[in-house]
């Protein structure tokens, strides 16, 4: 047995550098009531026999429930179903409130709007430490190619792209008009160089988070009490938002009470520095074009936005 210690919140971090998708497990109870939970332990097993499994906390209200249950379902969310996540991520509350759904497989729930659908008879049930392993046998199975996976990494919500590289070699290869001309492209491959210019700056030099920055630049607007709207602002689950914000806390650059989430005079300096930061990289980043195509660029990009 290993004697090496772990710090749980470290460790976590640690793990979250490995992207995963998000789903929703689904099944019902022994009254034929709709359970679900929020995971992003998914993973396959088998092609023959089709197998996949997840995993669920011991102490999850729903963990006994999916230990005996004869059936569930993988709904496999899109990246227009944060809110879906977050919903059944949460506790004490209808999950299946004004959520649409069909019965599938032993009438288990499956989500509406999903990127693909796993419906399972459970295989067998494992003990994996603080958490159950539950492998399932898959019997059906659908999938929409025109839904763009959500992504969970780092304590926070993403999608998923094509790696710029294979845009520029692409592009390069083909000598092709359309993809040095196509704005998917372009935006790929600029976003991607700009975050990798930036994020090293404020980790190593700041040592903030892309995530915790997040966090203090819509602090830095106003303090907040209302947990659930700070949470989809940032793009965090609340789980992971109230660690970053406990982190931040032993930072010394917020403070929580019952009234508000704010800054503390430490944070609105630490935020400051890092507007300062982000506005001189943004500068030098921006420095290839003349003053007015940078205005033409921020304004077309805004009114795009707009629109939408």
């Amino acid at each position: 047995m290993s004697n090496t210690k772990f710090d749980p919140r470290d460790f976590r971090s640690a793990l979250g550098h490995f992207p995963t998708g998000v789903t929703v497990i689904t099944t019902l109870d022994k009254d034929g009531a709709p359970i679900g939970c929020t995971a992003s332990s998914f993973n396959s097993v088998s092609v023959d026999p089709a197998l996949v499994l997840w995993s669920v906390d011991k102490n999850a209200y729903s963990a006994t429930i999916f230990e005996h249950a004869e059936h569930f379902a993988i709904n496999v969310l899109s990246e227009n179903q944060v809110a879906t996540s977050n919903k059944f991520a949460g506790r004490g509350e209808d999950k299946f409130k004004d959520v649409a759904y069909a019965s599938g497989l032993g009438g288990v729930p499956l989500l509406e709007g999903c990127g693909a659908q796993f419906e399972c008879k459970t295989w067998n049930v494992y003990d994996g430490g603080d958490h159950l392993i539950i492998v399932g046998e898959v019997i059906e199975y659908s999938h929409n190619d025109s839904k763009t996976p959500l992504v969970f990494s780092r304590g926070s919500y993403s999608i998923t792209s094509q790696h710029p590289a294979l845009n520029s070699e692409s592009a390069e290869h083909s000598n092709s008009d359309f993809l040095n001309d196509f704005l998917l492209y372009q935006l790929n491959s600029t976003i991607s160089q700009y975050r990798k210019e930036l994020y090293p700056i404020l980790i190593d030099g700041c040592n903030v988070t892309p995530e915790h920055w997040r966090i203090l630049t819509i602090l830095k607007q106003s303090a907040t009490s209302d947990f659930g709207e700070l949470s989809d602002l940032v793009m965090q689950p609340e789980r992971d938002l109230r660690q970053s914000l406990e982190m931040l806390k032993e930072l010394g650059v917020i403070e929580c009470n019952a009234d508000a989430i704010s800054l503390t005079s430490k944070g609105v300096e630490l935020q400051s520095e890092l507007f300062c930061i982000a506005k001189k990289h943004e500068a030098e980043f921006l420095s290839r074009l003349s003053t007015d195509e940078v205005s033409a660029l921020k304004n077309g990009l805004k009114r795009i936005v707009e629109s939408l």
